[in-house]
């Protein structure tokens, strides 16, 4: 399956949207072990920032509906997202299908020689507010582009310091 590629029952929600994001970071640990803490829902609150992540429906598998909930003092924004895809130790493919985040997700592993794996992070976001989530996404981009790399990094030091998974 491509990003592009329909995913049965989540409808426009697999479509990839104009707002894309790709975070990347190299982690010294093995793949598998990265794998396994990714895979750990409700363990990403801990390094995502305001953010705290559940699993509402399944195992956190394949076809899981997982329930990611970032709140700024009375501000908060749900995020949905159905796992479509796990291949371990190497890929997990997500759609958001929330009604303001949509769109297709992936997290790749990549081994790398010296027990060390490159993580890859990339989101393809349907932007809201039509053409003016279209202007306004160039000025919100960089905060997403820094905020999925500082979430990624921190990530990548729970797993090197053996708190994750």
């Amino acid at each position: 399956m491509s990003a592009t590629e329909p995913v049965d029952g989540l409808g426009d929600a697999a479509q990839p949207g104009s707002g894309e994001v790709t975070a990347t970071v190299i982690v010294n640990a093995p793949a598998r072990r990265v794998f396994d803490a990714f895979l750990n829902w409700e363990k990403q609150s801990d390094w995502i920032p305001f953010t705290k992540v559940r699993v509402v429906e399944g195992d956190g598998g394949e076809g899981s509906l997982v329930e990611a909930v970032t709140a700024l003092g009375p501000a908060a924004l749900r995020d949905e997202l159905r796992v479509v895809k796990v291949n371990p130790p190497y890929e997990v493919r997500v759609v958001h299908c929330g009604t303001v985040l949509r769109g297709p997700g992936t997290m790749r592993c990549t081994p790398m020689s010296g027990d060390r794996t490159q993580v890859v992070l990339h989101e393809w976001f349907q932007l809201p507010a039509g053409p003016i989530g279209k202007i306004a996404w160039p000025v919100l981009w960089p905060g997403s582009k820094l905020g999925f790399t500082g979430a990624l990094k921190k990530f990548g030091r729970l797993v090197e310091q053996g708190k994750l998974p």
